[in-house]
């Protein structure tokens, strides 16, 4: 193997998406690091396959005007939103009433609210449906990331906030509903398995030609939806208003979040604290509309600040 290269740090992440030998980019790192590698998939016009949805949610108008400008498509790899774009392809919005992300409701969907607060982090890791990473298990525990989501599909799909809904489906069978003006409602189901969607953003525009899972309809039973709980899942609300407002506000939530979220890991803070020191940064951070992304990492950084010293004082 001694042709074999190893490629580290941000500069080379930007230089292996720039490779004119490559054709499509599937962005999978965690967390805000995977903007910048995105950003230069695009400009050098490869397709998108975005499973890193911190580059919407941080960037999203600026991330919409680079796809417009290149005339690049970006296809989602969450299987949330994955489904989406499958049903809303080639359909006509205006015949849509809203969009709905089902979510598991994460490890403690069915806990005592009143002992969330004491929740260790081991048990938090233990999800019922999928085998995540760290962060993300945590952020699904406290439905964050579905708050993350809702402002994804947003940028993704252009729908406003208040057609993109959210219902807890314990199953995990159907990954993404589409309400149609006539009162019709059209669902994607599939095994709880990331190979259909990694898949379809692979293969897109085509589909994979072979069966993946072979799972037939009558396998599914007894599959439930309802409300989520805001006193449980505190940060779903947080994110509708920080995606109305725009501007950096959503980046200021994200930013947030992951630095609690770290703390969280770390035994520095307590679960439902989480939320809690998002609004914390939503409140000391003054939301701003910036054209380029000095500003949006600007927020990032002071978002992540506020958190961080919080715990120091």
């Amino acid at each position: 193997y001694k042709d074999t290269k190893i490629y580290y740090g941000q500069e080379r992440l930007e230089e292996i998406v720039s490779n004119k030998e490559i054709d499509i980019v599937l962005t999978a790192i965690v967390g805000s690091v995977g903007i910048l590698p995105t950003i230069a998939a695009i400009k050098n016009r490869k397709k998108i396959a975005i499973a890193n949805k911190e580059t919407l949610v941080t960037f999203g108008p600026y991330i919409r005007k680079l796809l417009e400008n290149y005339k690049i498509q970006m296809v989602p790899v969450d299987s949330e939103h994955n489904a989406l774009f499958q049903l809303l392809e080639n359909k006509d919005f205006e015949s849509i009433r809203a969009i709905t992300l089902t979510a598991s409701g994460g490890t403690f969907r069915d806990r005592d609210i009143n002992s969330l607060s004491n929740v260790t982090v081991e048990e938090t890791l233990n999800h019922p449906t999928w085998k995540m990473g760290p962060k993300i298990t945590v952020d699904s525990a406290g439905l964050i990331n579905k708050s993350l989501e809702v402002i994804e599909a947003h940028y993704l799909f252009n729908f406003p906030y208040d057609k993109i809904e959210v219902v807890i489906h314990p199953q995990s069978i159907v990954h993404g509903i589409v309400e149609y003006i006539d009162g019709a409602t059209a669902m994607y189901a599939s095994h709880p398995d990331m190979i259909y969607p990694i898949a379809h953003s692979l293969f897109y525009p085509e589909y994979t030609p072979k069966v993946l899972i072979d799972r037939k309809p009558h396998s599914y039973k007894n599959l439930e939806f309802w409300e989520p709980d805001n006193k449980r899942y505190p940060a779903l609300q947080i994110a509708y208003e920080c995606g109305r407002k725009g501007g950096t506000s959503p980046a200021i939530f994200n930013a947030a979040n992951e630095a609690a979220v770290e703390l969280f890991l770390s035994n520095k803070i307590q679960f439902m604290q989480i939320p809690e020191k998002i609004d914390l940064a939503l409140q000391k951070i003054e939301i701003e509309y910036p054209e380029g992304l000095e500003g949006y990492l600007e927020a990032d950084g002071k978002a992540r600040n506020v958190v961080k010293e919080s715990v120091a004082v």
